[in-house]
């Protein structure tokens, strides 16, 4: 055998199986059904990913008519403090509180539109592996990339699901809603443990969430561009991905194709070749810059709008501060998905944006930047954050109904070879 073939099988020596053998025609079997299931599931096997994901959470108490109560009472007085400082109406149309498994299924959705793109490029370049002269004769077989990509990342998926879902706080938590539109939702389990990890009240951390919460829809339900500008650029990201082939042989060469547990434990940063093209760097750079401003943005209409009300709100930004800096749910996600570390700076560069732009022309001004992508502060401006509010004054002359149309519509990305910063 030739070492063209994948895997490294070629090296096995030997004779080969009896395919009369009992054992043989069992394994055989189960590999066509894994292999069906996964070519069934499309470029991540959900199925798979939720099985592992729910085998791995601790088990927890279900949420009963109270915990729905207090979470709708969070919202709904978090909704009437930002209506003093956000210059756009709630966001929030519903609420509901989940417990881990209920985030994991009601979220799945997004996860697919975030995933399955990169998915979906992964596996295709996963089939550049079975040699063209080859995959004529194979058949179906040439199908078992596709097969094996499905299997491997929603094994993957899962064990990242597992692990964000013991931790985050809010339907929103990652940097953007991922329930349903306008359903602003806490998981009162994980708010109680954080709670008590910070030894304050429950009642005043569950207030300081769901206000974060109804920020984070109001923005996203008034910018209605801003979801799938976050898309694009993941999107842009996938288009450039490349495989490492003697990474993946590897790595793969050691694993027990009968189990699809043991594709979790691969480590896919070393299959996929770990430098980013210039198209990939400034996707990132966009992914970036927009993660911050969006962070910094819910930072200050929070800030704004508790006031002196909450005595402990000072502990509560700290301790997000921490746990952005440490690795939250944000930073997880997107340096699971792209390799993005996001910049605990960033976000302490957006957030003064924010507030010079708040003190120079109020939250009319400040909200109107969201109006369209062109608008919004570049990566070049988080550099100097307190200058974009007098740069930025020109735009209070200009018609702002230009850009409602735009707005609704899917913005054009930007072009793939643009420089972070070039607009």
């Amino acid at each position: 055998m030739g070492s063209d073939i994948p895997f490294g099988f070629g090296n096995l020596g030997g004779d080969l199986p009896d395919p009369n053998d009992p054992r043989v025609q069992q394994m055989m079997q189960q590999l066509q059904q894994m292999m069906a299931q996964s070519l069934s599931s499309g470029p991540v096997n959900w199925q798979l990913a939720k099985q592992l994901a729910e085998s791995e959470l601790k088990a927890e108490n279900v949420v009963g008519p109270a915990d729905q109560a207090q979470v709708a009472e969070a919202v709904r007085l978090a909704d009437l403090w930002l209506d003093s400082a956000v210059n756009w109406p709630s966001g929030v149309t519903a609420t509901d509180a989940w417990t881990r498994k209920q985030w994991i299924t009601r979220t799945e959705d997004s996860w697919r539109q975030l995933a399955e793109p990169l998915a979906a490029q992964m596996a295709e370049a996963m089939q550049t592996l079975v040699p063209e002269e080859m995959a004529g004769m194979l058949g179906p077989m040439a199908d078992l990339m596709k097969g094996v990509g499905s299997a491997l990342f929603g094994a993957q998926m899962g064990q990242a699901l597992a692990k964000l879902a013991g931790e985050v706080l809010s339907s929103s938590e990652v940097g953007l809603p991922l329930g349903k539109t306008g359903v602003a939702a806490l998981l009162p389990g994980n708010l109680t443990a954080y709670a008590e990890g910070l030894e304050l009240p429950v009642e005043e951390v569950r207030l300081y969430v769901a206000l974060r919460e109804a920020a984070t829809h109001r923005l996203f339900t008034h910018a209605p561009w801003l979801r799938s500008h976050l898309l694009g650029a993941l999107e842009a990201y996938a288009r450039e991905i490349r495989i490492d082939e003697s990474a993946i042989e590897e790595a793969m060469s050691g694993m027990d194709p009968m189990d699809p547990e043991a594709a979790a434990t691969l480590d896919l940063s070393e299959v996929f070749k770990t430098e980013d093209t210039e198209q990939q760097k400034a996707a990132l750079s966009r992914l970036g810059t927009t993660l911050a401003l969006i962070a910094g943005w819910v930072n200050v209409v929070v800030a704004e709008a508790v006031g002196e009300r909450l005595p402990t709100m000072d502990r509560l930004m700290e301790s997000a501060r921490r746990r952005r800096a440490t690795g939250g749910p944000a930073e997880q996600t997107f340096e699971a998905l792209v390799g993005l570390e996001l910049d605990p700076a960033k976000v302490r560069a957006a957030t003064r944006l924010w507030q010079s732009l708040t003190e120079a022309r109020g939250s009319e001004g400040r909200e109107a930047v969201w109006a369209h992508p062109d608008l919004m502060p570049s990566a070049a401006d988080l550099e100097h954050p307190e200058g974009f509010a007098t740069v930025s004054e020109a735009l209070e002359d200009l018609d702002m109904s230009m850009f409602d149309q735009l707005a609704v519509n899917d913005p054009k990305e930007e072009d793939d070879d643009e420089e972070p910063g070039d607009r």
